[in-house]
């Protein structure tokens, strides 16, 4: 059955459906970044808004990329509808079909299209999936150094937008003008301080065009911080065909992910918000303690296992937690020099969430990809696992788990296997072959490891893990890295 307005009724009763009239919508959030991660996530939520009663709170979506032009196809071609399948770790599967996302624009084709919609009264929020990689501020100093083409492109002439930043500031330009408050705008990517980041990146953006625009956005502007969690691997092919088989949709581009989800928001909108609390978001003044436990514990452990299963012949997550080696040294990671670095969290009992990862990871249902978490590394790395070592090292502790993860980084770089998909590939590939015969030349790249690579306690563990793993191979090295860790509880050298 294809997915379609006029098909809804049709669908099987254990399906949840809009029941909310699409005519009655508006459209308050824009959303740049309509990829699997957010159609699983932030748009769930809204979808949740929406079913209570609160139309004004519809999403419309915009894409920037090429890429971006065939979800906009999918959704105009359904009725902006699309299903999200979620799996429990047990395996059991759900299927929702959403319909916040109300409608969609595609910049290249209609960039005053975007301008429009930005610049309307009704849009009150601008949310962001844009990646790690996409807001141009150096992990290491704060300051905004963009390289982004589409970026460089509007510093240099902001006559007809092309980059998210551009189109925001253009359309807060515009706002301005005509005595309309400015939007708040919403990062949800995984980056600590993501909203404090995004002000960095746009008021350093506008002010490269006017002084006073900046300013204004500065003051009048609010960029919450955030924390989202929801494992959500990409579309594949077998995705589409069990939706078919097991649920009788046929739907062109569904997304899977865990049943499990987490949005942690700080309350700060500068144009009013939806009763965010009403469906599951945690409104919090402060989501400092939050973000770190996430980004440090579930994103640094998926590159922990990420390389390390590379290098051990594995595809999957659940691949590398069915390897009891793999699996303690995972777990050891999080336990022995992730979680040391972590203030208390509100509500959180580290060792309980610890082992709900851990079990997370786990979930044969969910497939998801190692090549999947280590897209972006460059960036990746910078925000998940260097923050560790950093306060490791500041406490004289030992930082050998973390060291094995960067070797092992290395490593997958220098046998060239697998396809290494990063803005910064060829200068970290040429550094992998170098590395090979000068070990601690892959951390020479300042602008990953910034002032770490100077660090001659990280060097010297750098060299330690790469000669274990040269010797004994993934599975040895992690046997050795635990049982070391074992024997010197975590302590310095």
């Amino acid at each position: 059955m294809e997915l379609r307005r006029t098909t809804l009724s049709d669908l099987p009763a254990g399906v949840a459906k809009p029941e909310y009239d699409a005519d009655e919508l508006h459209c308050g959030v824009v959303h740049f970044g309509v990829g699997a991660f957010h159609r699983a996530h932030q748009a769930v939520y809204f979808d949740r808004l929406l079913a209570a009663g609160h139309l004004d709170w519809a999403l419309c979506g915009v894409g920037v990329l090429p890429g971006d032009r065939r979800i906009g196809e999918v959704l105009d071609a359904q009725d902006h509808l699309y299903t999200v399948v979620t799996v429990d770790p047990d395996g059991r599967r759900d299927a929702r079909v959403v319909g916040s996302v109300a409608d969609f624009v595609f910049a290249p084709d209609d960039p005053q299209g975007v301008l429009d919609v930005l610049s309307s009264p009704a849009t009150m929020i601008v949310s962001l999936t844009i990646t790690e990689a996409g807001y141009g501020v150096n992990d290491v100093t704060g300051v905004f150094e963009p390289t982004d083409p589409a970026v460089l492109a509007d510093l240099a002439d902001l006559s007809t937008p092309s980059s998210v930043f551009g189109f925001l500031t253009v359309a807060l330009a515009m706002r301005r003008f005509h005595g309309i408050p400015p939007f708040t705008v919403m990062s949800c990517d995984n980056i600590v301080h993501n909203g404090t980041v995004t002000r960095t990146a746009l008021t350093s953006f506008a002010r490269h065009h006017d002084s006073d625009l900046a300013d204004w956005i500065d003051a009048t502007t609010a960029f919450p911080n955030s924390m989202v969690d929801r494992i959500t691997p990409a579309t594949t092919p077998t995705v589409v065909d069990d939706l078919r088989r097991d649920f009788g949709i046929d739907d062109r581009w569904p997304v899977q992910s865990e049943s499990f989800s987490q949005w942690v928001l700080e309350d700060s909108f500068s144009f009013g918000r939806p009763p965010f609390a009403d469906v599951g978001v945690q409104l919090v003044t402060d989501v400092a303690p939050y973000e770190h436990m996430k980004l440090r514990l579930l994103n640094g452990s998926h590159q922990a296992m990420s390389y390390l299963g590379i290098l051990a012949g594995y595809t999957h997550v659940h691949d590398v937690m069915d390897s009891p080696d793999l699996r303690e040294f995972v777990a050891s990671y999080m336990r022995a020099e992730a979680a040391p670095t972590l203030a208390p969290v509100p509500g959180i009992d580290l060792d309980a969430y610890i082992e709900q990862l851990l079990q997370r990871f786990s979930s044969l249902a969910v497939r998801d990809t190692l090549e999947r978490q280590i897209v972006d590394a460059s960036a990746r790395i910078p925000k998940f696992v260097l923050p560790v070592i950093r306060d490791r090292l500041a406490e004289d502790r030992s930082v050998d788990h973390a060291a094995l993860v960067l070797a092992a980084w290395c490593a997958v770089y220098e046998r060239g296997e697998v396809p290494m998909i990063d803005a910064d590939a060829g200068r970290l590939q040429r550094l992998s072959w170098e590395d090979h015969d000068n070990p601690g030349a892959f951390l020479t790249n300042r602008a990953v490891f910034g002032d770490l690579a100077g660090s001659p306690r990280l060097r010297g563990a750098y060299q330690r893990a790469k000669r274990l793993l040269q010797d004994s191979g993934a599975r040895g090295a992690v046997r050795r890295a635990v049982a070391q860790s074992s024997i010197g509880s975590g302590q310095g050298h």
